[in-house]
């Protein structure tokens, strides 16, 4: 293990199912791991459906079923010399001290640990394991319930948690996503201006609507976006305005 070296500790939390959180983790945790040279390590702590861990078995057969990815894939391992980050199964409750463990126990100590948490605070330990989590990123859509939700989620984890001494949390950020073109542009203005005015942090990238979020590599598809083995297109990254999102994340976590 390498001495000292302490990871960071990053979390795309919200308080309503649905909203991006383990599509977020998967899409970031590849540009940073097999992109830009981090060394990442998932907790998939989203009991009971285990999204992430799920993604990573059909990332595999997807892969191997199709030359193209194959081929790309190999390419990518050989050149950045290692392996595919990993992917633990855990629980909220339990995950803090099997982080301990893994880094005890690891050669290569990861740079950024991702959480993948359960979409509610009534989740044993929930708040207890975010207590722990250094930067946590909530997704927003401008649907009146999620943000509603979302805003009361935020506003509990920055005036309670946050002003808490035992606390580890150096930020929390929100960020618009599946932003809508057809969207009345003043609708986000009045949002924003409502978040603004709670004191919550809200980044300035905001994530384009479109249906490759909610598609996954595909046995005849020359390109991915969505995967845990191989990082989104840079072509689609910029259209969906990830590529923004990378560079504003990587300024907040100061790595």
């Amino acid at each position: 293990m390498e001495t000292g070296k302490k990871p960071t500790i990053i979390a795309f939390s919200t308080q309503k199912g649905g909203v991006g959180k383990s599509t977020f983790t998967s899409l970031v945790a590849s540009i940073l791991h097999y992109r830009l040279g981090y060394q990442v390590a998932v907790f998939d702590c989203d009991f009971p459906q285990y999204s992430l861990i799920q993604m990573r078995e059909r990332d595999l057969k997807t892969v191997m079923q199709n030359p193209i990815l194959k081929r790309m894939a190999h390419q990518q391992f050989t050149t950045i010399g290692k392996k595919a980050y990993p992917i633990f199964q855990s629980k909220a409750d339990t995950v803090l001290g099997e982080i301990e463990n893994f880094i005890n126990g690891s050669e290569t100590v990861p740079d950024i640990i991702f959480l993948d948490l359960p979409g509610t605070v009534n989740t044993a330990g929930i708040l207890r394991t975010l207590a722990h989590v250094h930067h946590i990123f909530s997704p927003i859509t401008a649907d009146r319930l999620i943000l509603e939700s979302t805003l009361s989620f935020t506003d509990v984890l920055t005036n309670v948690l946050m002003k808490e001494k035992q606390t580890a949390i150096k930020s929390i950020h929100l960020f618009w996503n599946q932003v809508d073109g057809r969207e009345k542009t003043h609708l986000y203005e009045n949002y924003s201006k409502v978040i603004t005015e709670l004191g919550l942090p809200l980044m300035k990238a905001s994530i384009a609507d479109s249906k490759r979020f909610r598609k996954e590599g595909e046995t005849a598809a020359k390109t991915v976006f969505r995967s845990t083995l191989l990082p989104a297109d840079p072509k689609m990254t910029t259209q969906c305005r990830l590529d923004q999102f990378m560079e504003e994340f990587i300024r907040i976590i100061k790595i």
